[in-house]
């Protein structure tokens, strides 16, 4: 049993250190809310992953905290509830808007594992003490480029190489990069960007050994995903589109897909996320666990939901430097070798840099019961 006291929303602002480009658009900085729940004397720290325009989903920063003040918080605090199970069906009764619904259910999850003094990961069912990571690259000027970016991740260990592509610029980078790296483990993201229109060309990358393409068409689509997967030999990697455990069983029955990247905000919090790793266990589909640019808070969360025994393929939780000068945790989470470390201590494992936080802060609101 836990209570809920009192809770703060913040929203920060982050410069990236490097230019990041997607089919969406290009991205220099990274607006991050965050919540912490007080109670039990102890604090639990989220962070959402919306944006402020919808391009990922259709959730967007503005309409997330606007819910978090006038809908969800004022239905948890002053609340006590026998786990995070009993807060997340306390919200259930609303539709959508999952990732401001798992600010919440996952900052829940971090209080309660901070009261019991044990780490998130074991609370969830997970085992290992680190996980194996990879890197999620953005689109480069050309071919030489992308070649030189790889090739220092490659040299960094990370177990993973992921190209961001789009129409136009998918089999350049990926054979450009093959030819260059015949042995690592390469995927493209596509980002929703392509039609079945496009299979032709998607088809072209199958000469070169991808483990997988992730989300290639619509962003909510299961159908044409299935027929796509009918027309390549790579494995497709479903995204988007998986919102839920439902929707993973439902794409993987259908063959949409062969693999799922679990994002632990988009399908509303962990216990969403430990359904849908579940599911695809049970169709004997790995899962791995992906990334919204996220700051240390969501990153450490990230990091314990990938000890769970189905996350066999690398995720994209690798080392917070790469993305920032000064974090918003104190606590360092670095991957060597292409292996990340999970947080040690109670609940994620880390703790907010207040002075940091407060130097880089847009909006500062506290709500008590």
């Amino acid at each position: 049993m836990f209570r809920i006291e009192a809770a703060e929303v913040l929203l920060v602002r982050l410069p990236l250190k490097f230019r990041f480009e997607t089919s969406f658009g290009v991205q220099t900085e990274k607006l991050v809310p965050l919540l912490v729940l007080h109670g039990e004397g102890v604090q639990g720290l989220s962070e959402g992953t919306m944006e402020a325009a919808p391009m990922y989903r259709e959730e967007t920063i503005a309409g997330g905290l606007n819910l978090l003040r006038e809908v969800f918080l004022p239905r948890v605090l002053g609340r006590s509830f026998a786990n995070p199970e009993a807060l997340e069906a306390a919200l259930g009764g609303f539709r959508g808007n999952r990732m401001a619904r798992a600010m919440v259910e996952m900052a829940a999850w971090d209080l309660w594992a901070r009261s019991l003094d044990v780490p998130l990961g074991t609370l969830l069912g997970g085992h290992k003490t680190e996980v194996e990571v990879g890197v999620s690259l953005g689109i480069q000027a050309d071919e030489a480029a992308t070649v030189e970016v790889v090739r220092r991740h490659v040299e960094q260990g990370y177990r993973r190489i992921k190209l961001k592509i789009k129409p136009g610029w998918d089999v350049q980078p990926v054979r450009a990069t093959r030819e260059a790296f015949p042995d690592i483990r390469l995927t493209v993201d596509a980002n929703s960007a392509y039609t079945l229109a496009d299979s032709g060309r998607l088809a072209a990358l199958d000469a070169y050994d991808l483990t997988y393409i992730e989300q290639p068409l619509a962003w909510d689509d299961l159908v044409d995903h299935a027929e796509l997967q009918r027309r390549l030999g790579t494995p497709l990697c479903l995204d988007e589109s998986v919102a839920s455990a439902q929707d993973a069983r439902k794409g993987l029955a259908l063959g949409s897909g062969r693999v799922i990247n679990v994002k632990v905000a988009r399908v509303g919090g962990h216990a969403e996320a430990r359904r849908v790793h579940d599911v695809a266990a049970a169709f004997g589909a790995p899962v791995w666990c992906g990334g919204m640019l996220e700051s240390g808070v969501g990153r450490a969360h990230n990091i314990h939901l990938s000890t769970l025994p189905n996350f066999r393929l690398p995720g994209d939780t690798s080392s917070a430097s790469r993305y920032w000068e000064t974090d918003v945790v104190n606590e360092p989470l670095e991957a060597a070798n292409g292996l990340m470390p999970v947080p040690r201590g109670p609940g994620i494992g880390v703790t907010l840099n207040r002075e940091f936080v407060a130097r880089v802060c847009e909006l500062e609101e506290e709500y008590r019961a």
